[in-house]
C-alpha cells in the first residue's frame, strides 16, 4: 500500500460482517480493518456521524450496497477523513417512488409475519444466477438476515427511503477511488456504477464477470485483487 490506513467496511441491506469474511482475510495482513455496524439508526446522516465517531481520523473507505450510500454521506460530512473509497454494487441515486413502495411493503411483511420469508426472498436479486441454488452462499444470506434482526432491518429501510440523491456531489470526491459491479447486478446494474465512475473524477470501474450483486461473496478473489490495486495506487 502507498500509505497504511486502516480500512472501515460497512456492509449491506440486510447484510452482517460476514459479507467481508474473505476480503478481511485478505487485507488484515496489511493493516488494520474495521466492520461498520450499520443497524442502530434509522437515517444515512445519523448512521454516518456514528460510524466517523468510532473508527480513526484517517482511513480507507469500503461500501457495498447500502453501505456505499453511507459511504456517499460520510463523504459528505468528512472528506478530509476519507483518504481512499471503494465502492462496490451500489448506486447514487436515490430511491423512485416504486422502489420506496416495495421497501415499505417488505417491511410490513418483516413485522407481520417469519423473517426468514422475506430475507429468502430477495436471494434471486442478490446472487448471480448460477448461485441461487448453492446452499453454503444461500445459508450464509440467511444467517446474515438473522444476525441483523427485524428492528435493524426496519431501521436500515428507513434510512434507504429517506436518501438524498449522491450524483450532484460525486465531483467533489477527490481521492483514489474504486467503483466495482457484478456483470449480472439485478439491484444495482453496471450502468449505475458507470454514473458513479464517470461522476467522480480519476475514478476507475471494475466489472465482475459472472457475479450478482454480493460481489464479495460471489467472486472474492476478483474482489480482493481490484481492491489491492486500488489500495496501492
Amino acid at each position: 500500500m502507498s500509505e497504511s490506513l486502516p480500512v472501515v467496511l460497512i456492509p449491506g441491506l440486510l447484510l452482517s460482517a460476514r459479507l467481508y469474511s474473505a476480503q478481511v482475510e485478505a487485507l488484515w495482513p496489511q493493516g488494520t480493518v474495521i466492520l461498520a455496524n450499520h443497524t442502530r439508526d434509522d437515517s444515512m446522516p445519523a448512521l454516518a456521524r456514528r460510524i466517523l465517531a468510532e473508527v480513526p481520523p484517517r482511513f480507507a473507505l469500503v461500501g457495498l450496497s447500502m453501505g456505499g450510500y453511507i459511504s456517499f454521506e460520510i463523504l459528505r460530512q468528512a472528506p478530509e477523513r476519507v483518504a481512499r473509497v471503494a465502492l462496490l454494487d451500489t448506486m447514487a441515486r436515490p430511491d423512485t417512488p416504486e422502489v420506496s413502495a416495495a421497501r415499505r411493503a417488505q417491511m410490513q411483511l418483516a413485522t407481520s409475519g417469519p423473517f426468514a420469508a422475506v430475507v429468502s426472498a430477495l436471494i434471486p436479486r442478490l446472487v448471480h444466477r448460477s448461485r441461487q441454488d448453492d446452499p453454503e452462499l444461500t445459508g450464509l444470506i440467511l444467517r446474515m438476515g438473522e444476525e441483523v434482526g427485524v428492528a435493524g432491518y426496519l431501521r436500515q429501510q428507513a434510512a434507504n427511503i429517506a436518501r438524498i440523491d449522491s450524483r450532484p456531489t460525486l465531483k467533489d470526491i477527490r481521492c483514489p477511488a474504486l467503483v466495482l459491479v457484478g456483470d449480472s447486478d439485478q439491484l444495482t446494474p453496471p450502468e449505475r456504477a458507470a454514473e458513479i465512475a464517470n461522476g467522480i473524477p480519476g475514478a476507475e470501474l471494475v466489472v465482475v464477470p459472472e457475479c450478482g450483486h454480493l460481489s464479495t461473496l460471489e467472486r472474492p478473489t476478483a474482489v480482493n485483487g481490484a481492491l489491492h490495486a486500488w489500495l496501492a495506487r
